[in-house]
């Protein structure tokens, strides 16, 4: 079977770490290993992970790495590729809460197509309401519009796999992008696309991920939104046919003016909604687990 490390870039990250470790290991498979690369935080973040490694004892696939020579979103992703031991790489952001089928949905996509180098899916807005309508459009968008290349599929940061041989063939000609004006995960994606290294999209990889993007100033969220400009015009070979962030644009007033109010509304009713985003999936996993120990038990 196809061996999954999941690798968590970290800073200051207290807020939603725990959660996002809780839904990394509560998987129909297990991953082989989920390892948090801290980047120099300063706030509970370390303490935290370590108290959940501690809790789950030996049986515990969580591992706690710190890259502290340099800050960065680049660095700290290729540190922690460079210690995974799995043959498929998960990347995702540590405010990310994954889907109970998460892994076994990336363990299907690499063992059943042996060609498939990288591998994306659609997100799901947990902390903004109408989470089902969100998800569909979501996914619509990035079917669309992730793509370069007469229609090849850029992976998502927040809900990537790669496999560990096509990091290998790229992870010296990664941009460093020290500026830091770049999407890193599109610029994976132009990289494994220049070495002629198949992308795939699948609607079942799912994340949950925060719209906490959407409550920013717009001179931020512009800025945000440049990189995608940014990272096209350090690949000037590469071509797009749809620009992502037109659409994120038309989006922003909605979402900016929703998100407060939604997160107010979560105060009042003592909600938190990372915590609750795959809670059927996990008692549905809980009960199919109980079963089949009890089942054991009887032969």
């Amino acid at each position: 079977m196809v061996k999954v490390s999941i690798v968590i870039p970290a800073y200051n990250e207290q807020d939603r770490i725990v959660s996002c470790l809780t839904n990394a290991v509560c998987q129909s498979i297990a991953p082989y290993e989920v390892i948090v690369v801290d980047n120099k935080s300063t706030d509970r973040t370390c303490e935290l992970v370590q108290r959940f490694i501690d809790q789950h004892g030996d049986s515990s696939c969580v591992k706690l790495v710190h890259q502290n020579n340099e800050q960065g979103l680049v660095p700290t992703r290729n540190f922690g590729f460079s210690v995974a031991k799995g043959d498929v790489y998960g990347r995702i952001d540590a405010d990310c809460m994954l889907k109970p089928d998460w892994v076994k949905v990336v363990t299907g996509i690499f063992g059943h197509d042996p060609s498939v180098m990288g591998a994306t899916g659609p997100a799901v807005y947990y902390d903004m309401p109408a989470k089902h309508l969100g998800l569909h459009g979501d996914n619509k968008v990035r079917k669309v519009t992730y793509r370069a290349d007469n229609d090849k599929v850029l992976l998502f940061g927040s809900n990537m796999a790669l496999r560990a041989s096509a990091w290998e063939k790229i992870k010296d000609k990664v941009c460093r992008d020290k500026p830091d004006i770049m999407h890193e995960d599109i610029d994976i994606s132009l990289h494994l696309l220049d070495q002629g290294l198949k992308t795939v999209y699948c609607e079942r990889m799912i994340t949950g991920v925060s719209a906490r993007r959407m409550d920013t100033p717009f001179s931020s969220f512009r800025k945000y939104m440049q990189r995608f400009q940014n990272t096209f015009d350090a690949h000037p070979n590469h071509t797009r046919s749809h620009d992502t962030e037109r659409t994120l644009y038309a989006l922003y007033p909605m979402l900016r003016a929703v998100y407060p109010v939604y997160q107010n509304y979560l105060v009042h009713k003592n909600v938190n909604p990372a915590q609750r985003i795959w809670s059927k999936e996990q008692r549905t996993l809980e009960t199919n687990d109980a079963a089949e120990a009890v089942g054991k038990e009887k032969q």
